[in-house]
């Protein structure tokens, strides 16, 4: 008996023979649907097997959103239900399965023991601490573990390497030349940039003025499935505290449905992504995005797919080339420099605090509750949908916890919860490294530090606020203001070696003793008050 006809047998419970030798039991993780996985390259039904485990611990080592969690499980049903169609062996525990053990290691430790597979085959894992499991759980029980290369990116962890041999300092910008150069996206047949230049980001920084955004037309939706309805219930029942909603769940969970978001994309909004990314706007959480970030981490849409298509729609005067650009250079330049990071300075890079940054994360980034317009209109939307774009990400939530100064593992662990896209690789670095610049420098070159006027410059978010982003003290001064130049303050020698911040730290020569004492006094009140909400 071939281990096909067994596995069969065996979830009919008709099987009485001895379990024949199984070759392989091939791993595959919550954010690895890829239909096209190079796990599976030497698959064979009749001698090997596919395991999947939903268990607790995933959604609890943070306190998940609850969309979150419903991502992950209905990606991983669908994928599953595709597997048994195709008669493939499965091993499958769901969460409500009463013998489920509730952590990755003790299912794979179960699995391993009572099938006895000769290898265990693993694309690389997308968080260190899952890599880790995996391979210790395997050593445990004495079973060969191959890793293979996730050639679901455009680089290797290899390639990343050799790219950062020999560099004093690692910049997005030179290594997404590379990868243009190496992919041919936008690029000429003489080896020149498309446009002539590499980067048409001073294009691509549009507000929407004071009328606001002209007519949008919404992403498209994905109603839930059977499988979709199911997950959510079980969401529901098992993770009732945890926070967001799930009434507004329209995620595509399959590689079909990845397609047809992307379709949507470059038909619907593509267009205007270039000139408004940057943009923000009230009760308007999608505006131009993409919304494949989601498609993309959970591997259900390869990024040369997505990139192509862009540049399709360039080449066909869809779409301008600023536009193109820039959404490639998020897709090609930083998704995977980022990933880079991750890998090659893990796992110390998690604990890195450059700025001693110790205040605790305000309770609000768990609510919404707050009387900052712009905060509470990002937090709402997170909560809602667990998504937001990325300058609500970097310019408001982000920004606000570097000013305050928040212990940088306290933020990185709110954008690993809240988002529905988040995976460590991707979330890590741009949290840690971008937002925070907790690594000094390795990741960005400089802090994205900026006042309230920031904001109200790229959005609507300041009109109806208590607050005044042009104040820096008193009663009504942006709490934002205050703290930016109390951040310069606090953090003035090291600035002033930046010399990307040499323009803000000169503007701190004009502020006299007694004004600093204003604005440090009015900081430490905040952060007084901040840290009694949490």
């Amino acid at each position: 008996m071939r281990w096909k006809d067994f596995a069969r047998k065996e979830a009919c419970g008709r099987s009485s023979q001895i379990m024949p030798a199984l070759r392989h039991l091939v791993v595959i993780l919550g954010d690895q649907l890829d239909p096209d996985s190079a796990a599976l390259t030497d698959f064979d039904p009749e001698q090997d097997a596919l395991w999947m485990a939903e268990v607790a611990s995933e959604s609890t080592k943070v306190w998940s959103h609850k969309a979150r969690i419903a991502v992950f499980l209905s990606g991983m049903r669908h994928y599953a239900a595709a597997v048994r169609q195709r008669g493939w062996p499965l091993q499958y525990r769901t969460l409500d399965d009463p013998g489920n053990r509730g952590s990755l290691a003790a299912e794979l430790a179960d699995s391993l023991h009572r099938l006895k597979p000769q290898k265990v085959v693993l694309v690389e894992a997308g968080e260190w601490h899952v890599r880790e499991a995996v391979r210790n759980t395997c050593a445990a029980a004495g079973v060969l573990l191959e890793e293979r290369e996730d050639t679901h990116f455009l680089c290797s962890s290899t390639q990343f390497e050799a790219h950062a041999k020999g560099r004093k300092g690692l910049r997005m910008e030179f290594f997404y030349r590379e990868l243009r150069q190496r992919t041919g996206l936008l690029m000429e047949t003489d080896g020149t940039p498309a446009g002539g230049q590499w980067n048409f980001d001073h294009d691509n920084r549009g507000n929407f003025g004071k009328g606001g955004p002209d007519t949008l037309r919404g992403p498209r939706r994905f109603l839930p499935s059977e499988i979709t309805k199911a997950v959510l219930e079980l969401v529901e029942a098992r993770f009732p505290d945890h926070p967001g909603k799930l009434a507004a769940f329209d995620w595509p969970v399959t590689p079909e449905d990845g397609l047809l978001a992307l379709e949507d994309f470059i038909a619907q909004r593509l267009v205007d992504f270039g000139t408004y990314q940057d943009a923000m706007w009230t009760g308007e959480p999608w505006l131009y995005h993409s919304r494949l970030s989601v498609a993309l981490n959970l591997k259900l849409l390869h990024p040369l797919t997505v990139c192509r298509a862009a540049e399709k729609a360039w080449r066909e005067g869809r779409a301008p080339l600023a536009a193109v650009e820039g959404f490639i250079r998020q897709v090609l330049g930083w998704r995977e420099y980022v990933r880079g990071i991750y890998w090659r300075f893990m796992p110390d890079y998690r604990e890195m605090n450059a700025l001693h940054a110790e205040q605790p994360l305000p309770g609000f980034y768990w609510t919404g509750k707050t009387e900052m317009r712009c905060l509470s209109q990002a937090i709402g939307q997170t909560l809602e949908y667990g998504y937001a774009h990325h300058i609500q990400r970097l310019m408001v939530t982000g920004l606000f916890a570097l000013l305050l100064g928040v212990r940088p593992q306290e933020v990185h662990e709110w954008y690993l919860a809240v988002y529905v896209d988040a995976v460590e690789w991707v979330e890590l670095p741009n949290t840690l490294g971008m937002s925070q610049y907790a690594d000094g420098g390795i990741m960005a070159s400089k802090p994205y530090a900026a006042t309230g006027k920031y904001i109200q410059r790229m959005s609507n978010y300041c009109t109806g606020c208590p607050y005044n982003p042009a104040e820096s003290t008193g009663p009504t001064a942006c709490p934002f203001t205050t703290l930016y130049w109390d951040f310069l303050l606090r953090h003035e020698p090291l600035l002033r070696k930046n010399q990307r911040m040499s323009l803000q730290t000169k503007n701190l020569d004009r502020l006299d003793p007694a004004a600093r004492k204003k604005i440090t006094d009015q900081s430490d009140r905040l952060r007084v008050r901040f840290a009694a909400e949490t």
